[in-house]
């Protein structure tokens, strides 16, 4: 799903105008943000969770030449599906 098909989505069901669906949908996202970045956990709920994680520093190859490379530490967002969201996606496992 595109930006666009979500805010034409939005505006539509909210009977908003496609412009504030739009700005709602910059302003959650900004927000999402923001809490990530204080290091918070964002719940969302029937859809699911979203923390900061760290991946540790590593040795990788460059697999165009084979050389041995340092990879450096890091930030990545981790999301956990709801059980709800993964019980929608796989009805009948129990």
């Amino acid at each position: 799903m595109t930006l666009e098909q979500l805010t034409d989505h939005l505006s539509e069901q909210l009977s908003i105008s496609k412009v504030q669906a739009h700005e709602a949908v910059h302003v959650l996202t900004k927000q999402i943000t923001s809490a990530l970045l204080a290091g918070d956990r964002v719940s969302l709920p029937g859809l699911g969770s979203l923390s900061v994680g760290v991946r540790k520093a590593r040795t990788g190859r460059n697999p165009r030449t084979g050389e041995t490379i340092q990879i450096a530490a890091r930030k990545v967002v981790k999301f956990s599906a709801s059980s709800q969201l993964t019980g929608v996606l796989n009805p009948d496992a129990k």
